[in-house]
């Protein structure tokens, strides 16, 4: 079974990284930190201009919940127009109500502006208090997919969930772990036909440039009083890449 790797990337160089290492698509964002949020529009020219590996952008106004004003919904409209215009690949969002469904008619309503493009609903799904509702929720939505930790803080916890979403409505929407993902849980859904993985692949690599400490990280992480930033790493995305699975 051939099987799809999406790397969630924030940076150019973690964009590259996970081209050369034959990643088949990115979820292009920025501020991985915050879980996510809205790229640039000169970022994502970039990144279609220099790279062939197919580009979905996140739509995340703020960080926080996902539960949005009617201007935040406006923004959200424009951004996936500007995308939309661009020529990417497809459209990363989701909303939800303020008693923790999917808002399906909103949520429609942007999986209508996007297309013909890809829709992923991503982990706000995860927030919601019902999953097996939501499940049906977003597949009446007419998303192309969910991206999903299986409503449990990784991929690890939330296995059994996941792999329960596949075989119940995996004819009916593709179905992608997300969240704490590894060769060995990877190896796990890939024998269980979920034949699409989704992660970051991220490495702390330590700065080599001056960095005054008295102002606090600036958006660094910190590793041994060490600064640095998270890229996708190539090696990991390799290992990904080159699993097998027996499953026909």
């Amino acid at each position: 079974m051939n099987h799809i790797v999406e790397i969630c990337t924030d940076t150019f160089k973690s964009v590259e990284n996970a081209a050369n290492a034959g990643a088949t698509r990115i979820e292009l964002c920025s501020a991985l930190d915050l879980g996510g949020l809205t790229p640039s529009i000169s970022f994502a020219k970039l990144v279609l201009a220099k790279n062939a590996i197919k580009v979905n952008v996140l739509i995340r106004p703020r960080p926080g919940n996902f539960v949005y004003s009617d201007d935040e919904f406006s923004i959200i409209c424009e951004d996936i127009k500007a995308f939309k215009e661009l020529g990417v690949n497809g459209i990363v969002c989701g909303i939800l109500t303020k008693n923790g469904d999917i808002d399906v008619a909103k949520t429609k309503l942007l999986v209508d502006l996007s297309k013909p493009l890809e829709f992923t609903f991503h982990r706000a799904f995860d927030n919601c208090k019902d999953g097996f509702k939501a499940i049906n929720d977003v597949i009446s939505t007419g998303a192309t997919r969910v991206l999903t930790s299986g409503f449990e803080k990784n991929v690890g916890e939330g296995m059994e969930n996941i792999i329960k979403l596949h075989k119940n409505y995996g004819h009916l929407i593709k179905i992608m772990p997300g969240g704490g993902i590894d060769k060995q849980n990877a190896q796990i859904f890939l024998e269980n036909g979920i034949d699409e993985i989704h992660l970051s692949a991220g490495v702390l690599e330590v700065e080599t440039n001056y960095t005054n400490i008295k102002l606090g990280s600036m958006g660094h992480q910190k590793s041994d009083n060490k600064y640095g930033y998270k890229y996708s790493d190539i090696e990991i995305i390799k290992g990904i890449v080159n699993l097998k699975s027996t499953t026909k």
